[in-house]
């Protein structure tokens, strides 16, 4: 094998990208104690991760806008989610975090929560089969969020950007806090009420994992889940992840991605109409050009080009076999007639009067025929017919 030689940051750099392109080291959760926690003017976080057994570093860049808190303190057990990096000037590895959570403040409600995904989950819930498709093309989408949070702008530039003649009703109610979760589904439930309204969506724009919760409960989750129109979960950020995201028809990773996924762009849509007449055009084009052709051919076939003597021909033909179908009917006729008249002829020298005419008798007994003398007896009356006129005698004698 011929030996390889790389320079030091070479082989760095081939380390960072097989970790960056890494699907295990790639968007995923990690619980540890933080320790030498260091909070930057530049707006980064750099702090370690430790357990009994190790520690990897991390850093929160320009951590305020990602929603992570600024009074993390040594000895915090945290919850943190990203993914694995290299710095190729150093060859160190570390963790670059996008979210954090305090593990003691949220421990009772994630095990609650990982409670009901599971019971959820087996009484079918989260099942795709059961989930309804979204309309292709909305005309009124309804908005279960806060009446002024940006979100709520958010869905509503986003789609009347992309196809102005959408329409809204609008649900204003608490995301966050005491009574949201009973606010958020009874604007589910309103706007199920509403025929005009063709899809839903429900969500509300990022913040700590707090400030999301109402989003987790059960009973939110079974409002998304029961809802007879189409329901969009647009909550937080792409990595929160909220027990209705699971219930509902779909999942948004924020509010402007609920309309980007829900509404078509208009200029698309004109754009694939062109395109489809063009299409249609071409195909006609392609089908009259092909029926020209096939007439053109049928024009030069030799049934066309001799029809007129074709027709004579077939019109003499079938006048032939009028005359011969004629001499045909009239030659049985003929035949039937003389069979008649041979009928006619075996039938007249059957009849008893014809027989008499040529010298025959017959002889009868109380209006009987006698073909049998042995029938008859000395002294019988009997009657002999001719075949003019009858005479009566009477028996003498047997011979």
């Amino acid at each position: 094998m011929e030996d390889r030689i790389y320079s030091v940051y070479d082989l760095n750099l081939l380390v960072k990208n097989y970790l960056e392109e890494n699907e295990l080291f790639q968007n995923f959760f990690l619980k540890g104690e933080v320790s030498n926690i260091t909070y930057y003017k530049s707006g980064h976080l750099y702090f370690t991760l430790k357990d009994e057994k190790a520690s990897v570093k991390c850093v929160a860049f320009y951590y305020k806008y990602k929603k992570i808190s600024g009074d993390l303190k040594e000895g915090d057990l945290l919850k943190i989610f990203g993914k694995v990096s290299l710095y190729e000037a150093n060859g160190n590895y570390q963790i670059l975090v996008s979210h954090v959570e305090k593990e003691e403040n949220l421990g009772v409600l994630f095990a609650e929560l990982e409670k009901n995904k599971k019971e959820m989950a087996e009484l079918g819930y989260f099942d795709e089969l059961r989930k309804k498709p979204l309309p292709f093309l909305p005309k009124t989408i309804g908005i279960v969020t806060s009446g002024t949070g940006a979100a709520l702008w958010d869905i509503i530039n986003t789609a009347r950007q992309r196809f102005p003649n959408i329409d809204f009703i609008v649900y204003p109610c608490k995301v966050q806090g005491a009574g949201s979760a009973e606010e958020i589904i009874f604007g589910i439930e309103t706007l199920n009420e509403i025929e005009e309204v063709d899809v839903i969506i429900a969500g509300r724009g990022g913040g700590s994992i707090e400030d999301l919760w109402s989003f987790n409960t059960r009973e939110v989750a079974m409002a998304y889940y029961n809802s007879k129109k189409p329901i969009i979960s647009a909550v937080g950020h792409e990595i929160d992840v909220m027990l209705s995201d699971f219930t509902a028809d779909l999942r948004a990773s924020t509010p402007t991605q609920a309309s980007e996924l829900l509404v078509p762009k208009k200029s698309d849509l004109e754009e694939k109409l062109i395109l489809r007449r063009k299409k249609i055009k071409i195909l006609m084009d392609s089908y009259l050009s092909f029926q020209k052709e096939r007439l053109k051919n049928k024009k030069e076939t030799y049934i066309l080009k001799n029809f007129s003597n074709i027709f004579i021909n077939k019109n003499m033909e079938l006048l032939t076999r009028e005359d011969k179908l004629k001499s045909l009917i009239n030659n049985r006729l003929r035949e039937a007639e003389h069979s008649l008249e041979i009928k006619k002829e075996l039938l007249k020298g059957l009849n008893p009067k014809e027989i008499l005419k040529r010298g025959y008798t017959i002889t009868t007994k109380d209006g009987k025929v006698i073909k049998d003398y042995e029938k008859l007896s000395i002294e019988d009356n009997i009657t002999t017919h001719f075949y003019k006129g009858s005479i009566v005698s009477k028996v003498k004698e047997k011979l």
